[in-house]
């Protein structure tokens, strides 16, 4: 096992070119400030260096809010976003220290999408990024890596992946939800298709109780909801 001080070499660090992406985005984006012991438990309890895209963004970030908070990349954890990645994953993608994650929950959104780096269980594409879509309750394959879905995000067409899902005047409901909470709807968005997205009703949920009603077997929505 390496120690936070091989795991953080500045020599190799990949913080450098990443910096230059976020100063250069297209798209709206926010690095949260990170607590230094929070970014140092993170990085050590998964093990991955400086070097790479994603023990750059542990280490070196609370997190990232991307297009006006929407879309929520996962650091080390913040006020802001509290929730770091390895923290998150802790009983959802694996149960112990050193047990190789099935995936790794990596990021999610306001409307209860998330979006995994695949260890083997969501699909054939090891190493790909897979979303899990509130529409159909589905994981898809994004076929990017986490270096390319970092690129994506900071300037692909946020707009297109989501349309019909923004609705009148949401970047103001975003900035009242929290970093541990989602929005769900009624009708569900995964149960009826026709409705627009602004006309249906909007609470806001925990993500964890989210989460639990949209993977644990034989949970539904309503009865998660109820215990929150």
């Amino acid at each position: 096992m390496q120690t936070i001080e091989q795991l953080t070499s500045q020599e190799n660090s990949a913080w450098p070119i990443l910096s230059q992406w976020l100063a250069q985005a297209r798209n709206d984006c926010q690095v949260i400030k990170k607590d230094q012991a929070s970014a140092e438990r993170e990085l050590f309890t998964m093990q991955m260096p400086t070097s790479s895209p994603i023990g750059t963004v542990i280490y070196e970030t609370g997190g990232i809010l991307i297009h006006y908070g929407w879309l929520r990349i996962l650091g080390s954890g913040s006020f802001t976003l509290p929730r770091g990645l390895m923290d998150w994953n802790f009983s959802k993608s694996f149960q112990k220290s050193g047990e190789k994650p099935k995936y790794l929950l990596v990021a999610d959104d306001v409307i209860g999408g998330y979006f995994a780096l695949n260890g083997g269980s969501l699909g054939d594409a090891l190493g790909k990024i897979y979303y899990f879509s509130p529409k159909d309750l589905t994981w898809h394959n994004l076929n990017f890596t986490y270096t390319e879905f970092l690129a994506w995000a900071l300037n692909g067409n946020i707009e297109a992946f989501y349309q019909d899902l923004f609705w009148q005047n949401w970047q103001e409901d975003v900035k009242q939800l929290d970093g541990n909470q989602v929005f769900v709807f009624t009708p569900d968005l995964s149960e009826d298709k026709t409705t627009a997205i602004g006309l249906r009703q909007k609470r806001e949920v925990n993500i964890e109780t989210h989460y639990n009603a949209c993977f644990a077997e034989k949970e539904k929505f309503d009865m998660a909801y109820s215990v929150a």
